[in-house]
């Protein structure tokens, strides 16, 4: 079989099942006789009746061989023989999210050539016939080569999807501005938005909606958030100072911008607090965006409903689903940011416009601030307040789920929940004394590194290299996994306690492939981490002439989009190195490992 065939046999069976199924049957009860079935059949012309019992719960399919080999047999009464009789029991299901792959291998291990096909509420929708799949394969096989492969269409038309969502989403800064009366603002916001949905339109129509591997969507999530930070640096093309040369405008912007997707928030503006509201708003705006998309990205495009298992975490007896998931966390943050800003209102009395940037940007942790001067002037409470929203952020989203599926009782904590609790109380304990600053202080701090939030009230290079060290080691462990937070994420941190067993054999032997690569998946990032911000680290402080902990620390917080920073890189950085900078955050969001994927598909 060539190639370009088995590329689209792979494509064809990674699409779902509900795509091609046979929506012609019957429910009927289990006590229902088989002649009224058998009118029933022919009333309705189709061939399989799906046999519920007295709770409507599907047990069994009768099909209308069954029926016929019934009617026919002289030893049986057709009108004494209910369809209780002679159903097929049990009634072997699949998954309205499973692929043909998944019916193709049902199929085979159960010998059966059909399949009810059964949504989360175990509703049948449908029914998958192997001889359809069959003709599928066949046609794939006989299509001649088409200009884009079917893999590339695949991702097409999530990304397509992904940047109209976006555009229509950056509606609301662009609404914003309008009714602040800020054009140049609005007015850059809005071709922003035009870009995305034209571009979303444009790839939607060359692409296809279908189930990725792990390679493709890696390039996926990739894709997307380089398509959001390129377009997103047009409206910083209207802010940045046009004395600057087109190079050097454009290296701002995109730096900025990928600051701003990517929940990095180290700032090029010596005074932020020059900025319009409405520009304040929308660059907080975008690290919201860019946070709980990012997350729906990955785990639509990292983990199909058919393994969202995994996150179940401490929701125990309750299955995720994604719909569900998606709303339920977006009005829960939407809530958060109403009532973080509403705090700060309330305690601060500043501008509300700039309580919700403010919000925004804390809780998706991602660290601009409205004013450069905002944390200096606030009082103890709001600092206590901007705490609270920046661990929200860090946590994982099933923890923020749990309460209003729990409908708001204390959830049972999962471990990375007690870890993640455990090194940020140690670290701060630690902190307190080594960086000589007061304990809320103290706590800001870690708390800031921890979750990636990079919130800070001083230029941090007046401390101490032992204070130094924890806020990088807190940048690099982050934040817990599905959360808004970077960093290698405490769920890989516990995975690591299992690495000695990988260099044994006896140990190895007992771990299942699954863990290996989780093990191998977290060494790779903990290592790739602290090498590229050495390296990075090193280059900041040649060409700026800093000291080299200065330069390691700001590298630190681009990699992990940790944000804290010592002031090294500005806007006289080297516009090539804003632009890699920028690239690096994008790295870093991506947890470095799907970038691996792309180039490394035997790690999948």
């Amino acid at each position: 079989m060539s190639t370009d065939s088995e590329k689209a046999i792979s494509y064809v069976l990674s699409k779902y099942v509900t795509n091609y199924m046979n929506k012609d049957f019957l429910m009927l009860g289990q006590k229902t006789s088989t002649r009224d079935a058998a009118r029933m059949l022919q009333k309705y012309e189709t061939d399989d009746i799906i046999v519920t019992d007295e709770n409507n719960i599907p047990i069994g399919i009768v099909t209308d061989e069954d029926i016929l080999n019934c009617v026919s047999d002289s030893t049986v009464y057709a009108e004494h023989t209910t369809l209780q009789n002679i159903m097929s029991t049990p009634l072997i299901t699949i998954n309205e999210k499973s692929t043909l792959q998944d019916a193709l291998h049902k199929m085979r291990d159960n010998n059966i050539r059909k399949l009810p096909i059964i949504t989360r509420k175990n509703q049948v929708i449908g029914i998958i016939f192997q001889s359809v799949i069959a003709n599928i394969i066949r046609d794939a096989t006989n299509t001649h080569p088409r200009l884009l492969s079917p893999p590339v269409k695949a991702v097409l038309g999530s990304l397509g999807f992904v940047l109209q969502f976006a555009g229509a989403l950056l509606l609301v800064p662009a609404i914003v501005a309008t009714l602040l009366e800020d054009t140049t603002t609005a007015t850059g916001i809005y071709l922003t938005t035009v870009l995305l949905l034209v571009t979303g339109f444009f790839l939607n129509s060359y692409g296809e909606k279908s189930s990725l591997n792990l390679q493709q969507a890696s390039i996926l999530v990739f894709s997307s958030l380089f398509l959001l930070t390129l377009f997103g640096t047009v409206p910083y093309l209207y802010v940045f100072p046009s004395t600057e040369t087109s190079t050097e405008v454009f290296s701002n912007a995109f730096f900025s911008s990928a600051a701003g997707f990517t929940t990095g928030g180290i700032s090029l503006f010596d005074e932020p607090e020059k900025l319009s509201q409405s520009f304040t708003f929308f660059r907080s705006y975008t690290q919201m965006v860019g946070g709980l998309s990012f997350i729906y990205l990955v785990i639509t495009a990292f983990y199909p409903e058919s393994k969202l298992q995994s996150m179940r975490g401490f929701i125990s007896g309750k299955n995720l689903h994604m719909k569900e998931l998606f709303l339920t966390i977006t009005v829960i943050f939407s809530i958060y940011i109403v009532i973080v800003a509403s705090l700060l209102y309330v305690f601060g009395e500043s501008d509300i416009i700039d309580n919700f940037s403010l919000a925004m940007s804390t809780l998706s942790t991602g660290g601009f601030t409205p004013t450069s001067m905002i944390l200096e002037e606030m009082v103890w409470q709001e600092h206590v307040i901007l705490i609270a929203a920046m661990i929200l952020g860090a946590l994982p989203f099933t923890f923020h789920y749990a309460f209003v599926k729990k409908k708001f009782l204390s959830p049972k904590l999962g471990k990375e929940v007690l870890v993640y609790f455990a090194i940020l109380g140690s670290a701060t304990i630690l902190f307190i004394p080594i960086s000589g600053l007061d304990p809320i202080q103290s706590a800001f701090y870690s708390v800031s590194a921890s979750s990636t939030a990079g919130l800070q009230m001083e230029n941090l290079a007046g401390l101490g290299g032992g204070a130094h060290a924890i806020l990088i080691i807190l940048m690099i462990v982050g934040g817990c996994g599905f959360s808004t937070a970077g960093g290698l994420k405490i769920f890989r941190l516990m995975h690591l306690k299992d690495a000695r067993a990988l260099f044994s054999k006896v140990r190895r032997a007992e771990l299942s492939d699954q863990a290996k690569k989780e093990i191998i998946v977290a060494l790779i990032i903990l290592a790739l981490f602290p090498t590229i911000a050495v390296i990075t680290g090193l280059h900041l402080s040649a060409i700026e002439d800093v000291p080299f902990q200065d330069a390691l620390f700001e590298s630190v917080g681009v990699i992990t989009t940790g944000g804290l920073a010592m002031g090294v890189i500005d806007i006289d950085t080297d516009p090539t190195t804003k632009i890699i900078l920028g690239f690096l955050m994008i790295f870093g969001r991506l947890e470095i490992i799907a970038i691996i994927y792309i180039f490394v598909p035997k790690l999948i």
